[in-house]
């Protein structure tokens, strides 16, 4: 009698891509804050995607790392700060047979400025353009 059964051999996720972006920062001279807080900690999240059905490429890695980037920002909107005044991100791709992993770490300096900070919102991640290379 076995007391234990083996899992059947899974074949390991192969590293595909890996792009990423050192921390940046988001605002520049010409954009004018009204800084009210600064959070002494950087925020991370990491968020993985199963692409089961379709990859349509770079189509995919775009919304991936901008809905990563938005869930940072809600959660930085949770500890009461309104803006990222420094984002970097890492964007890795995994596949095993046909299918196709997205895994990104997404960190951010979060601050608190005041005013209108919804334009933060719809910002798109930095050197997003990266992914065409």
């Amino acid at each position: 009698m076995k007391m234990f059964r083996l899992r059947r051999k899974e074949a390991p996720w192969e590293v595909v891509d890996n792009k990423f972006v050192d921390p940046s920062p988001t605002y520049y001279g010409d954009d004018e804050l009204d800084i009210d807080t600064v959070s002494q900690t950087d925020i991370k999240g990491t968020y993985v995607f199963d692409m089961k059905t379709r990859y349509s490429g770079i189509q995919d890695l775009q919304r991936a790392l901008t809905f990563s980037r938005q869930q940072l920002l809600r959660e930085a909107f949770e500890r009461g700060f309104n803006v990222l005044l420094v984002e970097s991100w890492q964007l890795t791709i995994f596949q095993r047979a046909k299918h196709r992993r997205i895994e990104i770490r997404y960190s951010g300096r979060p601050a608190r400025v005041v005013g209108d900070a919804s334009s933060n919102e719809n910002q798109s991640p930095p050197f997003i353009g990266i992914l065409y290379a």
